[in-house]
């Protein structure tokens, strides 16, 4: 694997005057990719079937002819205002039933069948002119699906799509009916004509329609991106991208990366801990300049599975954002250590957003490479640094992991549709089973829900995976090493019904949910030996082993050898100290790291990274704030 890094760039938004002279100062700070073109629509096409190629030409012509690969994005972000003149109805509707405008971006609906079509027209265009482009190595398909959420969509166009695919799943309303037990508060259908969104009812709408709402929503984004990615195989070699975002579980990732190449996403750790991220003030003050510890290295993990194995950031923060509550500015060598970060954990390519930063408009706060006036920004020093870096290390890929985490997208909506508790969240659930082994220094692999193989791990977690599909079910049955499944695992239907026999159906293992509870945040579940259960607790009885056990005598993990079920949400040192005994079972070697020092190992390096706002020792080797430092294994 070659690592490379490069830019995010808007040739429109310059003179083109000014091409030349960008292209050569990113070849000298030693950039290799361009990613261009994805926000261009107006440009491209300002009048229906008025197409104008000509700047676009030379702008990759100047791009490539400098010595860059030009990834080409398509422009459906952003449709242009005859568009909405054309479509009135393309516009998303929130679930207040407000139409939102157009003014900005990301103004399209995933259900408006004729926007797909629309939207396959330029992408077939751009194919037909590009695709055999020497100068375009990659293609990004849109950008940011879900951004500004716009997945969900409670439009007439999203309820004539959502009716159409009850009735193709469903084939009757009586087969519906009974799925969803609408004869509770007599919510039957006799036509599916009649199911409407599940929006501005006057309590909440039934679970299971909320969830098959999600999962349509989910099918749009797929056929969405689908669609594009055909158009542009019948006419290009280049491998598909799209730049997927931070602690997004609207739609199903795995299903999207299915159509494409590469998983990209947009890294900003700064922006990311102040909109998304929980933590203390205390925590959040302390990683005020550098983002929380562990939320990249999820990512990177995660995308890396949903690219099968290839994984990019297109978007890495550089500076200060525009968007988040407060854009504090980045460590001086944050820069650096988050391109390492990526590429520890298997990512080819890290561009930084963007070259130059813009004077105008609604991004014209958000910092790039270089300032406004085209003078160096503080992090094209770091990006320079990392290029010199890259003769000091191999092009080798991660290391393997003995330790998966599965994480499913639909059991994220079952949970958002029903919480049970208000602070219960899947992400939220995984990203807690994540930190703690990322705390224990191991190298980590995330698995989608339909995994087949766990025969190359020792230990894995399921937390809150709602149906267990039948591949897992069967891998766990030969699994030599440990499965750790649970809390809210295999406890519902497809459907989000209790099943007839209480769950979870483990394999050979003797363990029933009796009770659940949610608890709220001044409350907690004391364990035997200290430590403690927060947010959930699940009664749990049957003939299993007790592995460990609440304060008052009720279980709190039970199971087998290899596989065991956990009954509640662990804070952080409950957590740690679970895991750090499994792993003593399996002989996992684990580490006690400081607080904000982490580790990742490739195939002959181990990387070290300190988040801390200070310098800390790792052996001999004192590593400052926002260094990085590594050593062959």
């Amino acid at each position: 694997m070659k690592r490379t890094l490069g830019v995010c760039y808007y040739p429109e938004h310059w003179p083109e005057t000014e091409w030349a002279a960008d292209a050569a100062e990113m070849v000298a700070a030693g950039l290799t990719w361009v990613r261009i073109g994805e926000f261009a629509w107006s440009r491209m096409e300002a009048e229906p079937g008025v197409l104008t190629w000509d700047w676009l030409d030379r702008a990759i012509a100047t791009l490539g002819n400098a010595g860059l690969k030009v990834v080409l994005g398509t422009p459906t972000a952003t449709p242009p205002r005859w568009m909405v003149d054309k479509h009135p109805d393309i516009l998303p509707v929130d679930a207040n039933g407000n139409t939102r405008k157009f003014g900005s971006r990301r103004h399209y609906d995933f259900s408006h069948l004729p926007y797909r079509d629309e939207s396959k027209r330029i992408a077939t265009l751009m194919a037909e002119r590009y695709g055999k482009n020497p100068h375009v190595a990659a293609w990004q398909i849109d950008n940011e699906y879900d951004c500004h959420d716009t997945t969900l969509s409670y439009s007439e166009a999203a309820k004539r799509g959502f009716q159409d695919w009850l009735a193709q799943k469903y084939q009757s309303t009586v087969a519906l009916n009974r799925a969803w037990g609408n004869v509770f508060w007599s919510m039957d259908y006799d036509t599916f004509d009649q199911i409407e969104l599940p929006n501005l009812t006057v309590t909440e709408p039934n679970h299971p329609h909320q969830l098959a709402f999600r999962q349509h929503s989910s099918d749009q984004v797929v056929a969405f991106n689908k669609v594009q990615a055909g158009a542009i195989r019948a006419h290009s070699d280049a491998p598909l991208i799209h730049n997927y975002m931070g602690r997004i579980t609207t739609f199903d990732h795995w299903k999207v990366g299915a159509d494409l190449d590469i998983a990209s996403w947009d890294s900003y750790p700064i922006g990311f801990l102040s909109d998304r991220i929980e933590g203390t003030p205390k925590e959040k003050l302390k990683f005020l300049r550098q983002g929380h510890p562990d939320n990249q290295a999820f990512h990177h993990d995660l995308y890396r599975a949903v690219g099968r194995g290839r994984m990019w950031v297109m978007e890495q923060q550089p500076g200060p954002v525009n968007w988040a509550p407060y854009n504090p500015a980045p460590l001086p060598g944050m820069a650096r250590l988050w391109a390492w970060e990526a590429f520890a954990h298997g990512a080819e390519t890290v561009c930084y957003f963007r070259w130059r930063q813009a004077p105008f408009a609604q991004e014209q706060m958000h910092a790039g490479l270089l300032r406004p006036d085209r003078a160096p920004a503080p992090a094209l020093a770091e990006a320079r640094q990392v290029v010199d870096e890259f003769d000091l290390m191999p092009d080798v890929g991660t290391a393997a992991a003995s330790v998966a985490l599965v994480f499913d997208y639909e059991s994220a909506w079952a949970w958002d549709v029903q919480p049970q508790g208000a602070d219960f969240e899947m992400f939220r659930l995984a990203c807690a089973a994540y930190r703690t082994l990322r705390r224990a220094g191991l190298n980590i692999d995330i698995l989608p829900p339909d995994v087949a193989d766990l025969s190359t791990y020792k230990l894995v977690l399921a937390p809150g995976i709602m149906t267990l599909s039948d591949n897992l079910r069967n891998a766990l049955t030969t699994f030599e090493g440990i499965a750790l499944i649970g809390p809210r695992s295999d406890t519902k239907t497809r459907e989000l019904a209790i099943p007839d026999v209480l769950g979870p159906n483990l394999p050979n293992v003797d363990v029933t949910v009796s009770l659940t509870e949610s608890i709220p945040p001044n409350a907690k579940v004391k364990l035997q030996g200290g430590g403690r259960f927060l947010h959930w607790f699940e009664h749990l009885i049957g003939t299993a082993q007790v592995h460990l056990s609440t304060k008052d005598g009720q279980p709190a993990i039970m199971g087998e050898d290899n596989i065991r079920y956990l009954a509640g949400w662990p804070d952080d040192a409950t957590f740690d100290a679970i895991i750090g005994g499994l792993c003593d079972t399996l002989d996992i070697t684990t580490y006690s790291l400081p607080d904000g020092l982490r580790i990742r190992d490739t195939d002959t390096h181990r990387f070290i990274f300190n988040y801390a706002p200070k310098a800390q020792s790792w052996g001999d080797v004192i590593i400052p704030a926002a260094g990085v430092h590594w050593e062959a294994l």
